[in-house]
């Protein structure tokens, strides 16, 4: 409880800039692109991400993921790609987990072969399913969990036990979870990242990304992204310090919309299969409650097959089905249509991604009115 209530306060204030000519509650926001020349290493321009809010900006969602350090992007797959590009080289070869973000596994297809970077994925989710794919030449473990969009559940004591032991480096999506439900370094992950466009930002209007760990681990990062760009413009970097101050309210109460979901659609006659690590018959229940804070808002079910899924997700009211998640608005979408659509036929198959699969990301409305949308919209399309 009282590491809860110190988290609260770094939503609130840590890496918040102070404003000494006025005394606003606020930070101040600075859209110079131009600063005084003086003696230090590096002067402060948006391309370096050392303005002064940028920099207030990463020391905040550090604080709140146990970091050193990190940086901020001008989106999720921006803080992938310079995370990733700047620990492999020609020749690496880097383990993936098997269930992971569309856009990500897209990027590791399509350009780590332009790269010479060699890859695996793995056939499960257990240490040894990563152990069996380590090389002479691997280099690194990158992990998601929960998973996009089934939420599985990676043990990551388990998976950071074995990169020490092989002398090699780990690096985790953990959108899904948001540092208020998780914290990967205390169980001894190297690097942390997020597509702060989802929880983070909260509001469905930032895209940004971000990626924490040791000092070390983001100067690395930071000598490619310079070079690469990237960075995010001030005012969105000030909306998005602004809207990490309610992170923890907003993320649970959406923990406990989402648990309330789960268990409604559990029992549900139209539904064949509900995917929540809350509940108790989800076969990595007892892992996320040894390493999450909360189970999360994030949820997928599978609609038994007599029911159209796309004409399910057109008759949502309440319920929005958009693209993207996380927001305070609860929204709902087919990710064989959308996240995962680039991947290939087996490949969804081999992640348990099929045409009736709908991935729901709960947003902070009533129980009661996202539970009559879902009843209203199941009685208008039956």
């Amino acid at each position: 409880m009282k590491g809860e209530e110190k988290f609260k306060t770094k939503c609130v204030h840590a890496g918040e800039l102070v404003d000494k000519q006025y005394g606003g509650a606020t930070s101040p926001i600075f859209m110079s692109t131009s600063y005084k020349f003086t003696d230090v290493e590096f002067n402060q321009y948006p391309r370096y991400f050392n303005t002064p809010n940028q920099i207030g900006l990463a020391k905040k969602i550090a604080s709140l993921e146990a970091a050193e350090a990190g940086l901020i992007f001008s989106s999720g797959m921006s803080a992938i790609s310079n995370a990733l590009l700047s620990h492999l080289k020609y020749g690496d070869h880097v383990i993936f987990q098997n269930d992971l973000y569309g856009g990500t596994r897209n990027f590791i297809k399509k350009e780590f072969p332009k790269y010479g970077i060699e890859f695996s994925f793995t056939n499960g989710i257990l240490v040894i399913d990563f152990e069996n794919e380590i090389k002479a030449n691997t280099k690194g473990i990158y992990i998601e969990t929960p998973s996009n969009p089934t939420l599985k559940i990676v043990d990551l004591s388990s998976i950071s036990e074995l990169a020490k032991d092989k002398n090699i480096w780990t690096m985790i999506d953990n959108t899904f979870a948001s540092p208020v439900n998780q914290n990967p370094i205390k169980y001894g992950i190297d690097i942390v990242l997020h597509s702060a466009t989802k929880y983070l930002g909260g509001h469905s209007d930032i895209c940004a990304g971000a990626v924490l760990g040791s000092k070390k681990r983001i100067k690395k990062i930071y000598n490619l992204a310079k070079n690469l760009g990237g960075s995010l413009s001030e005012m969105t970097v000030w909306l998005l310090e602004r809207s990490i101050k309610t992170l923890f309210l907003r993320v649970q109460a959406q923990n406990e919309n989402a648990l309330k979901i789960a268990e409604f659609l559990d029992n549900e006659s139209w539904i064949s299969k509900v995917y929540y690590p809350g509940l108790n018959h989800h076969p990595n229940h007892n892992i996320a409650v040894k390493q999450m804070n909360g189970f999360g808002g994030m949820l997928s079910f599978e609609l038994v097959p007599e029911i159209d899924s796309k004409k399910f997700l057109l008759n949502l009211n309440l319920i929005k089905p958009t693209m993207s998640l996380a927001g305070i608005e609860s929204t709902a979408l087919s990710p064989r249509l959308t996240s995962h659509a680039l991947l290939t036929d087996d490949e969804r198959e081999q992640q348990g991604i099929n045409s009736q699969l709908i991935r729901f990301s709960t947003g902070i409305e009533s129980f009661d009115d996202l539970k009559n949308d879902l009843l209203n919209t199941i009685r208008i399309i039956s």
